[in-house]
């Protein structure tokens, strides 16, 4: 396995640490998010002030949709470990969300029709081949993490979804009040989430809560939430470096002044 596809596990308590409270744990994980969610990263701000060109908010869509087209498979890979019946017919919710029941519908589709009112052609989008190479690692990396850790750390990673009403409030209204080639319907992807993901993450929160009872299970959700908001961040930083400063696009990857945008689709 890729060694950056695992960071290292947190470091065992003290035996002497007493196990912390439920609401104590639940604490200590917001402050995570409170000083580590990517609604603080630098090209967010810039995306949502309405400082970044079309070319720039392009690269942005095209490199979130490989973590968009991703969950389904992390969630899958979670799915396949768990053995409680119950545990997993409220999981396997969160794949249909994103891969819908149907051609056209759910999250993965509508994120494309954010591409396509973008210019952007469905080929280059869905094959992949003019990501960021940081945003390819920092993906695989999240479905490493949820297949080899523990299912508890699995879960817990997933908890960056207590912060994303907030950053999806700021997007939205953000970008519709900055950018003349966005639309609401094109943001359609976030409506959607708006309710999805307080509901994923009251239930994961929960889960954490009542299953990390002693304290060295207890550092390791706090380390998982960790790690996954470094996922998040890294992938801001890749696109922060490559198309904002001192903007170093990698080779193969998705350049805006060699790219002739496609005419919005109806």
């Amino acid at each position: 396995m890729n060694a950056a596809a695992a960071p290292a596990a947190a470091p065992a308590p003290n035996a002497r640490d007493a196990a912390l409270a439920p609401d104590e744990l639940e604490a200590r994980l917001r402050a995570i998010g409170a000083e580590r969610y990517h609604d603080k990263h630098p090209f967010h701000v810039l995306l949502h002030s309405g400082r970044l060109d079309r070319g720039q908010v392009q690269a942005w869509a095209l490199n979130r949709f490989e973590y968009q087209r991703c969950i389904p498979l992390k969630d899958a890979a979670l799915l396949a470990r768990i053995e409680d019946p119950q545990l997993r017919r409220v999981w396997r919710q969160r794949i249909v969300d994103h891969d819908g029941e149907r051609d056209g519908d759910g999250g993965i589709a509508r994120w494309l029709r954010l591409t396509d009112a973008l210019g952007l052609p469905r080929e280059l989008v869905e094959s992949g081949r003019a990501l960021l190479p940081a945003t390819r690692f920092a993906v695989q990396a999240y479905i490493h993490f949820v297949r080899e850790r523990s299912l508890l750390e699995a879960i817990a990673s997933s908890l960056t979804e207590l912060f994303a009403p907030k950053i999806i409030g700021q997007r939205v209204a953000g970008m519709l009040a900055n950018y003349d080639f966005v639309s609401k319907d094109a943001l359609a992807y976030f409506d959607s989430r708006l309710h999805q993901a307080p509901q994923d993450a009251d239930f994961a929160l929960d889960y954490v809560k009542r299953h990390a009872l002693s304290r060295e299970q207890q550092e390791s959700v706090l380390a998982a939430l960790r790690f996954k908001c470094d996922v998040l961040w890294s992938m801001l930083d890749a696109l922060h470096l490559a198309y904002v400063e001192p903007r170093l696009v990698p080779p193969g990857a998705f350049r805006p002044q060699e790219f002739i945008p496609q005419e919005p689709r109806p």
